[in-house]
């Protein structure tokens, strides 16, 4: 059953959200996500466990200011 998490990600330019989009893209397991440069969130729905997530999108240099497990 797929997990849906959300986090607040610092993000200051298309290329920014771009790189998130990027290694999301690249990650099996992950049904769907979306990426909003005007909200500074990104949405993610996959198989795989909020940790691994979180450490995918770290990986880009962005900084994390909060997440939670949606569902």
């Amino acid at each position: 059953m797929p997990h849906k998490y959300h986090f607040d990600v610092t993000m200051s330019c298309s290329g920014c959200s771009g790189a998130i989009e990027r290694v999301l893209k690249k990650q099996d397991g992950i049904a769907n996500y979306n990426v909003s440069l005007e909200n500074q969130t990104v949405d993610v729905e996959t198989d795989k466990d909020y940790d691994s997530i979180y450490n995918v999108i770290q990986k880009t240099g962005k900084k994390i200011n909060g997440g939670k497990v949606v569902s």
